[in-house]
């Protein structure tokens, strides 16, 4: 067909524009672009400045890996927002009516608007792609790398490739949105698909409410259709097929590769990272405007989805420590950034940014939301420190001990703060100059030892290769044959090479006048299914684990351990051993 090409943004427009006038909401002025969300129109300013957001077009580049850098109770569910509208249990909503296939060619001026008002594309976003390597690939390459925390910034860059990660941290982390565009459908192929989602159904205990969310918004009501008890596939994809979108809470609790690829990624972040999947029928939204108190990566894998991010809108909004709840579309502004996310993008926003996503009328969407940074600020940090460093004030300095003035009441509180008293600057300079005398005493790393306790508890067990598992515990052929136990009889010799399994797998933390291993090979995929895993050390063996924790990623022997005997050696390079926690350089054998 003749005249300038046309972006899928602008045929989205234009069918949604047909769509509202099928619906009975009249045209308005050529100047104005009016986009029909469920009923509610949202008036767009062509003169509006342009939005200060970073998108990263593709390069037509061929990698096989971006370079090495120099140097990751949450399982991301969304908090149910209080003034969310839960429908009547098994309540389906009527079957949601197709939208037009009609389309029409814009003018290049209408389409050139469109794009200039929301992301500014440049000659090298037009059909050019990013083809790096595939999701098998790079995971079976991360483990020629020894140390976990190098496979993890690996996996990092190849999530956010082209772009570096040292311009992500130093540009976009927390601070702005940014879409990276691929134009490479394949590019995360084998992370999750619609086919898993189905088997997931099939084969697994997916309870509603509890793994499984259905839901739809529509005229700025949110709905939860969530029936009791499991969600089994004829009565789920019913749901879909009516126009309700689906959301799987903690897919790595079921998917392989999921729970392989967040348990890498995790440390790359220190912080906890989970995961929710998103299945939205065409033509339909699922999720009111609201945001989070998460970093989310928005990774696209089938059909299309129109995004929109707002700014925070005040500034205790900014890197919020909690969710929102809904917002109206009259309460959050302009987007700005406004795109068609396609499969091989990520669309990443930083908590606080409100956010929401609907389906293009002719392809449904599936994509997977990563996270992580949930309750991990400094403020969450000094939570903790705060009440420890009160308590050896209190116990180390006598002017903490000392008795409150007699009238103090009679001068302080809200219903005299409007009074001229010397008594109260006096008593107010007193209680300032103990809290700078607080700081003297705050125990920081043993706070951060708490904050690196909950991040244990929150981790993801580790998964291991084949080959780890052969050098571990799992891979001792230990079993009943023959009416016999057989080949239990495995030690360490002295010269034994032992390594931890992973960077940060443990952590030596102080607890009154114990002193405790916390640990994250027994954790559940389920999030704080089990209790925080630990065990109590003798201080005789505080050195050792010391030892093995600052040697990783290299092998040392078994009698380098700083133990005062080769049997205090042994033993304790054997009780790590058996709790999963030790890597040999060769299988051990049974006698």
């Amino acid at each position: 067909m003749d005249g300038a090409p046309v972006s899928a943004f602008a045929v989205y427009r234009i069918q949604r524009t047909e769509l509202q006038q099928t619906n009975g909401i009249s045209k308005k002025k050529k100047t104005d672009i009016h986009l029909s969300v469920k009923g509610k129109r949202i008036k767009k300013n062509l003169k509006q400045p342009k939005p200060k957001v970073e998108t990263f077009p593709a390069f037509n580049h061929i990698s096989s890996q971006p370079d090495e850098p120099k140097q990751q109770k949450h399982i991301n569910r969304m908090q149910e927002e209080e003034n969310t509208t839960v429908a009547p249990i098994g309540n389906r909503p009527e079957k949601a009516r197709k939208p037009s296939k009609k389309t029409k060619i814009m003018k290049k001026e209408e389409t050139e608007v469109v794009i200039a008002c929301k992301i500014r594309k440049t000659s090298a976003d037009v059909g050019k792609s990013y083809i790096g390597p595939s999701l098998d690939s790079i995971l079976q390459d991360l483990w020629k790398i020894q140390n976990s925390k190098g496979r993890s910034a690996k996996l990092f860059e190849w999530m956010i490739a082209p772009i570096s990660s040292e311009h992500f941290f130093s540009q976009i982390w927390e601070k702005r949105p940014a879409l990276i565009r691929r134009h490479n459908f394949e590019y995360y192929k084998g992370l999750f698909s619609t086919a898993e989602f189905d088997r997931i159904l099939r084969e697994n205990d997916v309870q509603f409410g509890v793994n499984l969310d259905v839901t739809t918004y529509s005229n700025g009501k949110r709905e939860t259709h969530n029936p009791p008890g499991r969600a089994l596939p004829l009565v789920v994809w019913d749901y879909y097929k009516n126009g309700c979108s689906l959301r799987l809470l903690n897919p790595q609790a079921f998917s392989i590769t999921v729970w392989n690829f967040l348990s890498v990624l995790q440390e790359h972040f220190g912080s906890m990272c989970g995961a929710n999947t998103y299945l939205t029928p065409a033509g339909t939204q699922g999720f009111a405007p609201h945001y989070d108190d998460i970093e989310a990566f928005v990774i696209q894998l089938e059909g299309k989805k129109h995004w929109r991010v707002y700014n925070p809108r005040k500034n205790t909004d900014v890197l919020p420590q909690f969710s929102s709840d809904n917002f109206s579309q009259e309460a959050i502004g302009e987007p700005i950034l406004e795109a068609i996310v396609e499969p091989g993008d990520v669309l990443y926003f930083p908590r606080g940014f409100i956010h929401q996503g609907d389906c293009l009328p002719d392809t449904h969407s599936l994509h997977i939301t990563v996270s992580s940074y949930q309750k991990n600020c400094f403020g969450d940090l000094l939570v903790k420190l705060l009440p420890a460093a009160l308590q050896v004030a209190i116990e180390e300095d006598v002017e903490f001990r000392q008795g409150l003035p007699l009238d103090y009441l009679d001068y302080m509180g809200m219903q005299n703060s409007d009074m001229d008293d010397s008594r109260r600057i006096s008593f107010i300079q007193k209680i300032q100059s103990l809290i700078k005398k607080l700081a003297e005493c705050a125990p920081i790393d043993i706070a951060v030892d708490q904050k690196a306790k909950e991040f244990l508890h929150d981790c993801l067990p580790p998964m291991l290769t084949k080959a780890e598992r052969a050098h571990t515990v799992h891979g001792i052929p230990a079993r009943w044959e023959n009416g016999a136990v057989q080949d239990t009889d495995v030690q360490m010799e002295r010269d034994t090479l032992i390594r931890l399994l992973r960077h940060g797998i443990i952590r030596i933390c102080n607890e009154g006048e114990s002193c405790l291993l916390y640990y994250t090979t027994d954790n559940s995929r389920i999030y704080h299914k089990e209790e925080p895993k630990y065990f109590e050390i003798d201080l005789e063996h505080v050195d050792g684990i010391e030892f093995l924790i600052h040697s990783y990623p290299k092998y040392v022997s078994v009698d380098s351990l700083p133990c005062e005997s080769l049997d205090e050696q042994l033993a304790l390079a054997m009780f790590l051993f058996e709790k999963g926690l030790l890597l040999t350089m060769e299988p051990l054998t049974p006698a």
